[in-house]
């Protein structure tokens, strides 16, 4: 059995969580074995039916008064109790800020091991295999972790969402034992930025600025840009972060938020490595800078060496023309 943690907001599953049940689905196929979901706390019963659709047997809807918010203790006690009854050989979650936070807590309580940010999941010889960047992108490691369950995380929008099919399986309400002393900490309240709708992590389009806006102002055109594209959020470098010009919500690379967008598009940034690492898996790379010999440009898959500020006035032109054929 594979056995896949639903991270929902305001009751409703998260895209990137539909993806990693989506990834559970071939694989459970592949083995033979039954793919099974779990939620935590709050949800939507009406979602239940999207779930189900994506091949879960079963999803388990975990509650109590205690996981009304989240908590790392609180949500590791329901899983821990879960798994413990229901024997997976994989638990998987996607590799979102809770399930960064999640994922090593429950392997720690579970004795198990743990593969974190997982671009690809095969299955070779029997045994489930792991593969995921190291070295800040410049390479990739494969591994078979011993002893079950394995749990792993997978990074948002690299594995593609299944094919939905006649809703099947069944939903199992199961109240969780768990000890509320035990919880020393939990989610009071979760702000939302204006303009941060879709977080950069769940984006198929980043908009991404840097150094070379030259101020805070100048984001709002990379706003209007994104607000013409379909599922699009707008980024940032470290160096427009710490310059104040926007919020570290959006940034960016090895201390802020690893992406995997269908289209980056890079205005001003000159492309560290420290912000490659974290937007090196997109499949799309288009970059503006004005230095030729900018690290952006050689990673890039179309590269415009110009200003930035001549480059995007015609470009949301074009855009706005194209969607109004």
């Amino acid at each position: 059995m594979i056995l896949v943690f639903l991270e929902t907001r305001e009751g409703k599953v998260k895209k990137s969580s539909l993806e990693a049940l989506s990834e559970g689905a071939r694989r459970a196929g592949e083995m033979g074995a039954p793919l099974t979901a779990v939620v935590v706390g709050p949800f939507d019963p009406a979602q239940a039916s999207g779930v189900r659709a994506l091949g879960a047997a079963t999803l388990y809807h975990l509650d109590s008064p205690a996981l009304e918010r989240y908590s790392s203790e609180g949500f590791v006690q329901a899983l821990a109790g879960l798994v413990a009854e229901a024997q997976p050989r994989a638990v998987w979650m996607s590799a979102t800020a809770m399930g960064r936070d999640l994922a090593p807590r429950l392997a720690a309580r579970l004795k198990a091991g743990l593969a974190s940010d997982c671009t690809k999941i095969a299955l070779a010889g029997g045994r489930l295999e792991y593969t995921r960047p190291i070295f800040a992108g410049k390479a990739l490691m494969t591994v078979a972790l011993k002893g079950e369950p394995s749990l792993a995380t997978l990074r948002p929008n690299v594995f593609a969402l299944g094919d939905a099919k006649a809703s099947s399986g069944e939903v199992v309400k199961k109240a969780a034992d768990v000890d509320a002393g035990a919880i020393k900490a939990w989610v009071e309240e979760i702000q939302k930025e204006q303009d941060a709708a879709l977080d950069v992590t769940e984006a198929e389009i980043v908009v991404s600025g840097g150094r070379g806006l030259k101020g805070a102002e100048a984001f709002d055109l990379l706003r209007e840009l994104a607000a013409l594209l379909l599922r699009s959020a707008v980024g940032a470098s470290r160096s427009a972060v710490d310059a104040g010009w926007i919020g570290h919500a959006h940034q960016i690379g090895q201390t802020g938020k690893t992406v995997s967008p269908n289209l980056y598009l890079a205005f001003g940034i000159s492309g560290a490595i420290q912000h490659l690492a974290g937007m090196l898996g997109s499949k799309v790379i288009v970059a503006v800078n004005k230095d030729p010999e900018a690290p952006i440009l050689k990673v890039a898959d179309l590269g415009v060496v110009g200003d930035l500020f001549e480059v995007l006035p015609p470009l949301k032109d074009e855009i706005k023309k194209a969607l109004a054929e």
